[in-house]
């Protein structure tokens, strides 16, 4: 039986990564700290690791021996004290292996003089200095008073120049760097600017070896839906709840410190893939290593390659949790081989994946878990400095109604205290208050810890950089010229493309490249529109399918087609509620078919400019089948309940299952109780008998909609 290399190197009381740079000098190649050598590779390293440390013993009366000949060592070191080899010339280098004290004695002399004329010919170059250049570093924001010191001159003629660069400033006003740059240049000045986003306008120290300091991994769990992500999570928390603490902890942020043995581990309780590409689309890097959950029994799942790719994108190492080994149909091997096939190879198999097999329901194996953690963190060498300005990232941020603006910062960098002023993504404030992941207060929270800040002049975003700034007044100018930034690039957006304006934009050099996001009812819709549309491109305009996927039109769908100016293309599908209040709200173009030549008609039409008057659609509402009911002579009646706008006798419909469409028609009969009627409003129940159509089941969505012409719109001319 073979021992693991990070159980020897705990047993011989050195780190895992010592301990495989001395089996590498002796030949010894393994891939990771869990690899297994035999157990007399282990002794032999043992005895050679005991005997490296003995001679530091044995040198010890060889000091003595130095001391002996005390005096004759201090004259043989006061001789080349007193002529310096700096001091030496290049003859008196030419002649200097020459082994006779006299010589060097003789002289001595002139080489204690010719140091002073060395010195004075390297001194003589930087004569250059006379004309000194005049540099300011500003950050992103400068008040014109505080411009003005750093020139040298008065406001009044600062506020002058302004004025004849069309800009009306006061005093106390802010400029951006653009403006101030072209200020300091009419007064001789050059600037270096100073990215206030990444703190250097801020910190000017940077972090030196001697103080950095360990510190805590940062964990995020991540996986498929139904997996046990969740249920991992508390079985941690309650795993190591302390005996003081009886009860379990109340989670008061979303995200939580975990004590063990070998030290402190940070999980973040972030709700699924979205918040952590969200913050990664920010800058953040919140995360240093992921756990992927799977199931025992399911097996890799779609959100489970999802989740691989997000971690890989992110550069992080992956931990794979098996969950669920406690059920009877359990195969973690089948596991362990469907993750190979997308990279994770196990290390029992020659990989370099570290694999747990764990119960969250049983809490088995939940400590072994936290130390493949912790031995992680070890080979990453996570460290940070304490002892500068605090830095962070935004985990999660809201408005309480008692304490008002409130966020969840993981602290990076540097310590955070109370009473500091801060910057944080457009808002700033002063700490009032930090608390830790179990509510209570504390004056002061160290890199890798998790706390609430109160004191925020508003809602920040998820992986907004958290930054301590020197007071609070600079914090201010910060946050109100990023607040003038983000003005303007809204207004300055670019419009997003439709179907409508799409020829005019292609002849004014706007759109080079259609971003196309399809989504269909089946596999093979999907993969045969993307082939139509991509043969579609012509040598103004190229046709690009950034996505195509099976199912309805999701708000995440909208984000992407938004963030890419992409149109959105439905084959029988529809989005959801809250997909299409996005799209109006992104202006973003969602096009729905249920015939593909209708679909190339029109993008064929719109890239050659001749797109006819549309034919819009306007839902009037929406009904969720609750039962259905088998009357004799009539055929299948829904019990329905009307969830928004009204529904209408004779309308046309469509039934959506999954947001799939089923059937499209009409609304043949609408009763309330045993009374026909005309229409049904938002909150009531009612009966509705589909024209033709029987297959109606329980949780199925009736759409009634309206059809009218809307006249082609020509975006306003800038």
């Amino acid at each position: 039986m073979g021992v693991r290399v990070y159980e020897l190197a705990r047993t011989l009381g050195i780190s895992s990564k010592d301990l495989m740079h001395e089996l590498k000098k002796q030949g010894i190649d393994l891939k990771s700290h869990m690899s297994s050598i035999d157990e007399e590779t282990a002794e032999l390293m043992a005895e050679l690791l005991k005997a490296s440390r003995q001679p530091s013993v044995k040198d010890g009366p060889v000091v003595p021996a130095m001391v002996e000949d005390e005096e004759e060592g201090a004259e043989a070191l006061e001789e080349p004290l007193s002529t310096p080899p700096i001091a030496v010339t290049r003859e008196e280098a030419a002649r200097a292996p020459v082994t006779s004290t006299p010589a060097v004695t003789q002289e001595a002399p002139p080489v204690m003089v010719e140091p002073t004329q060395v010195a004075a010919t390297v001194e003589a170059p930087p004569v250059v200095k006379a004309a000194p250049e005049k540099r300011l570093r500003l950050g992103e924001a400068v008040t014109v008073k505080d411009l003005a010191e750093k020139m040298d001159a008065r406001p009044a003629e600062v506020i002058k120049v302004l004025m004849k660069m069309g800009v009306m400033a006061t005093i106390n006003a802010v400029i951006d760097l653009e403006k101030a740059t072209a200020l300091a240049r009419s007064f001789g000045y050059s600037v270096e600017a100073a990215a206030a986003d990444s703190g250097e306008a801020f910190i000017d120290e940077e972090d030196s070896a001697e103080n950095l300091v360990p510190r805590a991994p940062v964990v995020t769990v991540m996986g498929h839906v139904d997996h046990g992500k969740t249920s991992l999570l508390d079985a941690i928390r309650a795993t190591n709840v302390t005996q003081s603490e009886a009860g379990g902890i109340t989670q008061h942020i979303g995200a939580y410190a975990v004590n063990t043995t070998r030290g402190k581990v940070v999980f973040l309780d972030t709700p699924g893939h979205e918040a952590f590409t969200a913050m990664r689309a920010r800058g953040a890097q919140a995360t240093d290593i992921v756990v992927l959950v799977v199931a025992a029994d399911d097996g890799v799942m779609p959100q489970t390659v999802e989740a691989i790719t997000h971690a890989r994108a992110a550069n992080v190492p992956i931990v794979v949790a098996i969950n669920k080994i406690d059920l009877p149909n359990a195969n973690p091997d089948r596991i362990k081989q469907q993750l190979t096939d997308h990279g994770l190879v196990p290390e029992q198999w020659g990989g370099e994946t570290i694999y747990v097999e764990v119960s969250a329901k049983r809490k088995q194996n939940i400590d072994e878990l936290l130390e493949m953690l912790l031995l992680q963190a070890e080979i990453l060498e996570l460290r940070a400095n304490p002892s500068r300005h605090g830095q962070g990232v935004v985990i999660e941020a809201e408005l309480d109604k008692s304490r008002g603006p409130v966020a969840t910062v993981l602290v990076q960098k540097g310590t955070v205290r109370t009473g500091d002023a801060f910057v944080v993504g457009m808002h700033y404030g002063r700490i009032r208050a930090l608390l830790n992941d179990r509510g209570e207060k504390i004056a002061a929270a160290g890199p890798a810890t998790p706390v609430e800040v109160i004191g925020l002049s508003g809602v920040p975003l998820a992986g907004d950089l958290f930054q301590v700034v020197g007071d609070e007044k600079k914090a201010r100018q910060i946050a109100t010229v990023r607040q003038q930034r983000r003005r303007e690039e809204y207004i300055q957006r670019t419009s997003r493309v439709t179907l409508e304006d799409l020829y005019r934009q292609i002849k004014e050099g706007e759109v080079k490249e259609l971003n196309v996001l399809i989504k269909a009812d089946v596999q093979g819709s999907a993969q045969a529109v993307r082939d139509m549309l991509e043969k579609l491109s012509t040598s103004e305009v190229r046709l690009r399918v950034i996505q195509g996927a099976v199912g309805g039109i999701t708000e995440s769908d909208v984000m992407l087609a938004s963030a890419s100016n992409a149109i959105i293309i439905g084959f029988n599908v529809r989005p959801t509620p809250k997909a299409r209040e996005l799209a109006e709200r992104e202006g973003v173009d969602v096009r729905l078919y249920t015939i593909i030549y209708d679909l190339i008609a029109d993008i064929k039409a719109a890239l050659e400019g001749l797109l006819e008057p549309e034919v819009a659609e306007h839902i009037m509402g929406r009904a969720e089948v609750r039962e259905t009911f088998h009357i004799p002579r009539i055929g299948v009646v829904a019990g329905c309940y009307v969830t928004e706008g009204t529904v209408a006798r004779n309308a046309e419909c469509r039934l959506l299952r999954d947001d799939v469409v089923v059937y499209q028609g009409r609304i043949a009969s609408l009763r309330r109780f045993k009374e026909d009627v005309h229409e049904v409003s938002s909150g009531y129940e009612c009966g509705i008998g589909l024209d033709r159509f029987a297959d109606v089941k329980r949780g199925d969505i009736i759409e009634p909609f309206v059809r009218e012409q809307v006249a082609k719109k020509l975006a306003a001319q800038s």
